[in-house]
């Protein structure tokens, strides 16, 4: 398969396949490079919630590239993340939860302008009774291997 026909292959498979829609809220933001000219690089924090499980909130802390790229979307973010997932009220599971060892993406974001993609994925401990919550990038050819996992107690 050529170059072209591989691209157009992974762009349909991301179109096909979809990831469900997750309320995202910027909950705050630092910068951690000064540029005279343009925007800051900085550590974003924001919430995601799990739209198939009721009261649990992820809180993520991210890199964003500054500059005039980052400002205009051309810039690719670093692979460099933390997360931490709580209960913020009853725990209630809303849809089926897959008990597979794949788990299942409850949310998805593009980190760069092609290709790349910031992933939060959840999996179910049956024998402990917890949900694993696991931030991760893909990128076309080269994934990364910064990750960060949390886990959430059920009752």
């Amino acid at each position: 398969m050529n170059r072209f026909g591989l691209v157009a292959a992974s762009l349909l498979s991301v179109l096909l396949t979809g990831t469900p829609a997750v309320a995202q809220e910027r909950i705050g933001e630092v910068s951690t490079t000064f540029r005279l000219m343009s925007p800051n690089d900085k550590v974003v924090v924001e919430r995601y919630d799990d739209p198939k499980v009721e009261n649990v909130s992820c809180y993520l802390s991210r890199a964003e590239t500054g500059g005039w790229s980052g400002a205009m979307g051309l810039a690719e973010d670093p692979s460099r993340f933390s997360i931490a997932c709580r209960a913020v009220g009853p725990v209630t599971i809303k849809g089926k939860i897959p008990t597979d060892k794949k788990g299942e993406v409850v949310f998805s974001e593009d980190a760069s302008i092609m290709f790349k993609e910031l992933r939060i994925s959840r999996f179910f401990d049956q024998q402990k009774n917890v949900l694993v919550y696991l931030v991760w990038s893909t990128k076309l050819i080269d994934g990364s291997p910064y990750n960060s996992i949390s886990v959430v107690p059920l009752n």
